[in-house]
């Protein structure tokens, strides 16, 4: 190893890895980073980083580590990347391969796993790699095709192939068989069947009147009768509309209903979840809690309301969506269209349990804009009077710095050949020498590594000024134009300079107040750099 290389790690699971984590094995990660560290050891290697992936997926568009592994890779930062088989960069389609394949190939990074290094150089090794490359892709579908196939075989024979039971439910153990059934619960089982006759025929009022119940409604019901549900402290729309459309409980299982169908969109490949009709239905094991007719008169209703909701094509309305959020509770503030009671749009917490008060919305909007004005105000002062240090002149600062470290370490270089003539002239021993020279080589090292720290700072300052020279027009523009813009261009431009606002108000408006801001707002712009 040359004592200026750089090599990192890259640490990702497998199918595999994780359904042996289910059964007790040893975290994937933590075993694979003291196999590579215990290699590099011995082989006189230092680590300069880990890229560990911990989320799943098989394309590198799932994969933000590969990503930025990759990058890293392709500016050449790294002389090699430690593996612990080459499977583990890619396992996805022939383009993903041959992504990996030419980054590593036209960088001229080393591939190295704890039984061969592959030289991107070499064109036996390179060869050798694509074909790694080719097996494990093959391996991994043949792997799908099996699971696939035993989750198949599985519901036709009315096992349940689920991770998780759906509420009403446990999961069991077939007894003396593989898999897995279901098993009522009692006291869970009842609400489920409550729950199905209140959306389907209603509950009888006080008047001796019967009012259907929506799922809404159904949800605040049974917080207010302190059911909890299985993952959450309270229900919500979602949770019931679910729990309303569930063959399960009906006493059939299935497979396959959802699926994932991948599509091309600007050249990027991205996966889209479709309704699957040719999906597999059986006869579970398990006994029904809902009859096929009360579950069947529910879909009817599902498939009536959807025809009254609004069409998609419906522009948008809220220039806040996605900005403002709940300062007490967290969740996204909504937008109610004026009616008979309000002549205005308002912008309320869509949590029922939250008693954060509403707002007009114009009022919550002029607020933003005030806040920009006076920001933008007082960064052209900063910029103009106070002089503050432009990031043109930090990165003119850096880049003398590099310049300062690529002599230091000509320096370093003509120190270590010296070095060897001290040596052959016998003015050094060979203790003496390879004592200085390890102190010249670990020197060296942090050099190089001060190097490549910097020039990342340096790319991160020209981003910042990039944004800079974009960010300030963007504020005028939107503060000149705001209130002749749609609602769709106002958010668009509003999440390009905000990161997010946070909304609190305690108490509502007295009468005769309805322009008096009385809450709070925590502004954050996304501010790209110091300004």
């Amino acid at each position: 190893m040359k004592n200026h290389d750089l090599y990192c790690a890259y640490l990702r699971k497998s199918r595999a890895d994780r359904d042996a984590e289910l059964q007790g094995a040893e975290e994937t990660l933590k075993r694979h980073e003291q196999i590579l560290t215990e290699y590099a050891r011995k082989n006189h290697i230092h680590i300069s980083q880990f890229y560990k992936e911990v989320v799943s997926g098989d394309s590198i568009e799932a994969r933000p580590e590969m990503q930025r592994l990759l990058n890293d890779v392709e500016a050449g930062k790294w002389t090699g990347v430690l593996v612990v088989e080459v499977e583990r960069l890619a396992r996805g389609n022939t383009k993903d391969q041959g992504i990996v394949a030419d980054a590593f190939k036209y960088s001229g990074t080393k591939i190295i796993t704890p039984t061969k290094t592959y030289d991107p150089e070499d064109e036996f090794d390179e060869e050798y790699f694509e074909f790694g490359l080719f097996m494990s892709r093959r391996e991994y579908k043949t792997i799908n095709r099996r699971l696939q196939r035993g989750r198949i075989a599985s519901v036709k024979q009315g096992k349940f192939v689920g991770s998780t039971a759906p509420f009403g439910y446990k999961k069991v153990k077939i007894p003396h068989d593989k898999g897995f059934t279901l098993e009522p619960i009692p006291s869970e089982a009842e609400v489920v069947r409550q729950v199905f006759q209140w959306y389907c025929y209603g509950e009888t009022q006080p008047d001796g009147s019967v009012c259907r119940l929506g799922t809404d409604a159904i949800a605040l019901k049974l917080d207010c009768l302190g059911i909890k549900p299985t993952n959450n402290e309270h229900w919500s729309k979602a949770t019931i509309s679910d729990m309303l459309k569930n063959e399960t409980y009906t006493g059939y299982v299935f497979f396959g209903k959802q699926k994932d169908v991948k599509i091309s969109t600007n050249g990027k490949i991205v996966s889209v979840r479709k309704t699957n009709p040719d999906y597999i239905r059986s006869k579970g094991l398990h006994p029904a809690i809902i009859s096929p007719e009360l579950f069947e008169a529910a879909q009817l209703i599902r498939a009536e309301n959807k025809k009254n909701t609004t069409p998609s094509c419906a522009t948008l309305q809220n220039p806040l969506s996605g900005i403002v959020y709940c300062k007490k509770c967290g969740k996204m503030m909504t937008r109610l269209a004026p009616n008979s009671r309000n002549k205005y749009a308002t912008l309320k917490c869509p949590n029922r349990y939250c008693h954060n008060v509403s707002s007009p919305m114009f009022l919550i909007e002029e607020q933003i804009l005030l806040f920009l004005k006076k920001w933008l105000e007082s960064y052209e002062l900063n910029n103009n009077i106070i002089n503050v240090l432009p990031v043109s002149r930090q990165i003119s600062d850096k880049q003398n710095i590099a310049a300062k470290i690529t002599e230091n370490i000509t320096v370093l270089d003509a120190q270590m050949n010296k070095l060897y003539d001290l040596l052959e002239q016998g003015v050094y021993t060979v203790e003496v020498f390879q004592k200085r020279q390890e102190t010249l080589r670990e020197n060296r090292r942090q050099q190089e590594e001060s190097y490549a720290n910097i020039l990342a700072e340096i790319d991160s300052l020209r981003y910042v000024q990039q944004e800079q020279e974009l960010f300030m027009p963007k504020i005028r523009n939107l503060l000149d134009t705001y209130y002749t813009n749609s609602a769709e261009v106002n958010n668009r431009i509003l999440h390009e300079i905000i990161d997010i606002v946070y909304y609190e108000k305690d108490m509502p408006n007295r009468k005769g107040q309805l322009h008096h801001a009385n809450f709070s707002l925590e502004i954050y712009p996304k501010i790209p750099g110091k300004m």
